[in-house]
């Protein structure tokens, strides 16, 4: 700590003198000054490097590096800011970071299932596969069986921590799955084929995991495959499963406790494990959800409170997924709002949990085919169309940039998707239709996209890691994706 103050001090003062010569203009400018105290405040960073308690591997499905600038103009944007100068809570200087690379054993572009699993076994996987070792083949259950790969939760439960889940998506799906699931096929999510007896589908292993205390707390969508085909959801809905299995009751059976919107969710006890199933598939985006449906803050803080109650501590993993969702419809204003919300869940994280003892590690599992047009003005609504950029003061112009076919652009392009230009009336004629501001600030408005696709595509780009808490420092440069794993596993192990 001395030594750390001393070469602060020193360095301030090389500042100081450095700047003795530089016109009041520069130094006197609020981009100088907040610039020194950023270096100030990196300088203070400590190394922490005790041993982790909990850990909290938060996901934003689908939010690389892109998607995350979107999201924070939006965020900005929304609290009255021009929006690039906004930081969201996790891009502050008390969070390290670094590149990750997401790409799968066989795939430059990836898929969720396997780089999900490669953050919870610490070991790189096959596209569409789940926490399987390389010489497990997609779709082949006969492949499963001696390729089955430990989880990060299986071996903190090992060790007398709890284990929670927190999702937007189906607790079936890719992410929350690769938490308790070994499996061939991400989309067994409720049976899987004749005559498999390698493993059993997705929602059958997460009710084993929850009987056989793996998993203490599971919150999410998917109530449909978790009940017997056709029979009653408690969303209202018709269940999936064909081997009429009824999960929900064998859970109840267990003592595990059930709760299928909000107020059964805030009126459970904090003594029993905790199944929660908002909807049949995923959960409604956070631009559409009812106030029957709890939100992702509100998942975020009763699984912390209800883990914490173990004096050994816990891991949770906390997905935001229906981020990827909107990106996949090209639908860049729901994406924003459950991006928005994400945040909003990473900062209470932080706020409920303690620095010494807790390592908070934010992330992405993949990006999307997203692009940002040029050249737009500062405080151009993410969302909309491209302003043009003003000759004086910080605000965009107020007049529209126009293409070389004379029409306005939005900000937020894909590369592909069911907004694409190519696409009029089916006939693919490259005319690019009119579109006012307003039409394109419409929450069901899709970003202009160029290649047709009914639901656009992952990208290969490298995704963020941002980390606070014992180990974070272990985050810098580039990184393979399983290094999270690594990271997480010499936290808690740490001596």
């Amino acid at each position: 700590m001395k030594r750390t103050l001393i070469s602060a001090l020193a360095m301030t003062a090389a500042v100081a003198a450095n700047a003795q010569g530089l016109p009041e203009l520069q130094t006197g400018s609020d981009w100088f000054q907040a610039g020194e105290t950023t270096i100030q405040e990196l300088i203070a960073r400590e190394q922490n490097t005790g041993r982790a308690k909990n850990v909290i591997l938060m996901i934003a499905d689908g939010n690389g590096v892109g998607t995350n600038y979107a999201t924070r103009l939006y965020v900005g944007q929304q609290m009255g800011k021009l929006g690039e100068e906004h930081v969201l809570p996790y891009e502050t200087t008390d969070y390290h970071s670094a590149l990750v690379k997401t790409y799968n054993i066989n795939a430059q572009t990836p898929d969720s299932a396997p780089t999900a699993g490669a953050m919870n076994t610490g070991v790189k996987q096959r596209f569409n596969l789940i926490n399987l070792g390389g010489d497990a083949i997609h779709d082949d259950c006969s492949t499963v069986a001696g390729n089955e790969l430990t989880t990060f939760a299986e071996m903190v439960a090992a060790d007398g921590k709890s284990v929670g889940i927190v999702s937007t998506a189906r607790l079936t799906h890719a992410t929350p799955a690769a938490v308790y699931s070994k499996t061939a096929n991400r989309n067994w999510e409720d049976e899987v084929p004749e005559g498999c007896t390698a493993q059993k589908d997705i929602a059958a292993q997460m009710i084993d995991a929850m009987k056989s205390g793996l998993i203490d707390l599971a919150v999410g969508g998917g109530a449909r495959y978790f009940v017997p085909k056709d029979s009653p959801t408690a969303n209202g809905g018709a269940g999936h499963r064909p081997d009429g299995l009824d999960l929900v009751a064998e859970a109840k059976d267990a003592g595990i406790q059930f709760a299928s919107n909000k107020a059964e969710f805030d009126a459970l006890s904090m003594d029993a494990p905790v199944l929660g199933l908002w909807t049949d598939s995923h959960t409604s985006y956070e631009a559409d959800r009812p106030d029957s449906e709890p939100s992702l803050t509100d998942m975020t803080r009763t699984a912390i409170e209800f883990l914490s109650q173990n004096e050994d501590g816990f891991y949770l993993e906390i997905e935001a997924g229906r981020v990827d969702h909107a990106n996949h419809a090209g639908n860049f204003a729901r994406t924003a709002a459950d991006g928005m919300i994400w945040t909003e869940a990473v900062a209470l994280a932080d706020e409920m949990t303690n620095d010494e003892d807790t390592l908070i590690i934010v992330t992405a599992d993949h990006e999307h085919a997203i692009a940002f047009n040029g050249y737009c003005g500062r405080g151009t609504p993410i969302q909309g169309l491209c302003f043009g950029i003003s000759k004086t003061g910080d605000k965009h112009s107020n007049e529209l940039n126009l293409a070389d076919d004379g029409k306005p652009y939005s900000v937020i392009s894909y590369a592909n998707g069911s907004g694409t230009i190519l696409r009029e009336d089916m006939d693919y004629s490259g005319q690019r239709p009119d579109v006012t501001q307003e039409e394109a600030m419409d929450v069901d408005y899709l970003q202009q996209a160029l290649i047709p696709m009914s639901s656009e595509t992952h990208s290969g780009e490298d995704v963020a890691v941002y980390a606070k808490g014992p180990w974070a420092h272990l985050f810098d440069g580039t990184i393979e994706q399983n290094v999270v794993f690594h990271v997480m596993n010499h936290a808690v192990n740490a001596e």
